[in-house]
């Protein structure tokens, strides 16, 4: 099973993706956690990106298209199947994308759609703090850590990143907007489109998921 999970940031496109990966041992290729190790890293694309995601605005094409191409043809276990999460964002990816996977002879099975309200992702978004040891995600409202500041599973600090406030995640669902939604027709035009109500809570929206895969 080959999967493009699209959706606007706080749709909870990683919360499915652990859900489908855990249901059908598929792996997650989340650009935004390989951006987020290089920015980890230091290293010349990390340094670069971070100017592009901290000012809500998209990494370049040529960066993020390279990094896929990279793990998609050299990563064997993608052959058993695998969902990618933030990755195609514009129209060039998504034909990039294709143009990769008939490379290696894989094409896409399904792109699912996930649609969710500024009202939600705000709520969402707003909330979410990150353990900076182990990366564990929280929320001050659905899912709090037992102790408020403090990881329950390492101990390190939880701290909210710099692109999760009101003005960011405005700008990050306008450049949503502009620039993923017309992917959306780019894949309708394949019959690839399965669209998902991302305002539910995040186990309906895996149950739902997993029963549609499952016919």
């Amino acid at each position: 099973m080959k999967i493009v999970l699209l959706g606007p940031p706080g749709a909870g496109k990683g919360t499915l993706a652990k859900g489908l990966k855990d249901h059908f041992n598929l792996m997650h290729i989340s650009t935004g956690d390989m951006l987020r190790e290089e920015m980890k890293n230091g290293t010349d694309l990390g340094k670069e990106a971070k100017k592009h995601i901290e000012s809500g605005g998209l990494v370049p094409d040529e960066i993020v298209t390279k990094m896929v191409e990279n793990k998609l043809s050299n990563d064997k276990n993608v052959k058993n199947g695998f969902m990618l999460d933030g990755f195609p964002r514009t129209r060039t990816q998504a034909e990039d994308l294709d143009k990769i996977l008939k490379k290696i002879n894989l094409p896409l099975d399904c792109v699912l759609s996930l649609e969710a309200s500024l009202k939600i992702v705000l709520e969402r978004l707003t909330g979410r703090r990150v353990c900076r040891a182990c990366g564990a995600l929280y929320h001050i409202k659905n899912m709090p850590s037992k102790k408020e500041g403090v990881c329950d599973k390492c101990g390190g600090e939880l701290y909210q990143r710099a692109d999760d406030n009101e003005k960011t995640i405005k700008n990050r669902m306008e450049v949503y907007t502009e620039s993923t939604e017309p992917i959306i027709d780019y894949y309708k035009k394949q019959g690839l489109i399965k669209t998902l109500d991302a305002n539910k809570e995040a186990e309906e929206v895996r149950d739902f998921t997993i029963k549609l895969f499952n016919g």
